[in-house]
């Protein structure tokens, strides 16, 4: 199970493309991906990484 998080408002027809095989999650700290619509990240914690 994959944990997807997003940083804003995603339609729900966006979101309907994943299948029972994602989560979808307000909590970037556990996310293992994440999805952003339109987001202004220059002033976000740099916290968030990519292995």
């Amino acid at each position: 199970m994959y944990k997807i998080a997003t940083l804003n408002k995603i339609s729900p027809a966006g979101l309907s493309r994943f299948n029972e095989a994602y989560i979808i999650t307000d909590k970037t700290e556990e996310a293992d991906g994440i999805l952003v619509r339109s987001q202004d990240m220059h002033e976000m914690d740099g916290s968030l990484t990519v292995e």
